[in-house]
């Protein structure tokens, strides 16, 4: 292992860190961690999935223990990891199946979220308030095609990157 590796992820775990720190800020719950997310994406096309994953535990303590309980739960349980696991999706061959995965993931995610959200952290998310008895169904119905979105937008951000970042930093890993 290179130093300079090393040391790439140490600055990238923490400027996760301190971008997730900022979800205290109203309305940025949700969109904080999508933006930390970029942060691993870019370790992803620097040096791999494994020093991306390795960045992403280390980002993990700080996020757990300092950040607001929803945008953590975002981060920890799917879009932390998730440029990671984008990566080895889009190398399967069959588009739809690519797609199934990733769905399957993000439902997941929700699921555990949900469990961890009422049962760990105590936060009661059983009262669907204006949106009756479909507001479960309403809400993983917008979780899906927000993530849809995501999706979208992280891999025009990893273009961005890799056309106009991705040499600047090549050159400094060298």
């Amino acid at each position: 292992m290179k130093t300079k590796n090393i040391t790439f992820c140490g600055i990238s775990a923490a400027a996760a860190t301190v971008i997730m720190i900022t979800a205290y800020f109203p309305y940025l719950t949700y969109a904080i961690p999508c933006i930390a997310s970029l942060v691993i994406m870019a370790v992803v096309i620097e040096l791999g999935n494994k020093y991306a994953f390795a960045t992403y535990l280390a980002s993990l303590l700080p996020v757990f223990l300092f950040c607001e309980t929803e945008a953590k739960l975002l981060y920890i349980c799917l879009v932390g990891f998730y440029p990671i696991l984008k990566a080895v999706f889009e190398k399967v061959k069959i588009r739809a199946l690519e797609y199934i995965l990733k769905f399957i993931l993000v439902n997941a995610a929700v699921f555990a979220i949900y469990l961890l959200s009422t049962f760990v952290f105590g936060i009661p998310i059983d009262d669907m308030g204006e949106l009756g008895k479909y507001g479960s169904v309403i809400l993983l119905a917008a979780a899906n095609i927000t993530f849809f979105l995501y999706d979208m937008c992280i891999g025009k951000m990893a273009l961005f990157y890799i056309i106009r970042i991705h040499p600047s930093v090549k050159k400094m890993l060298k």
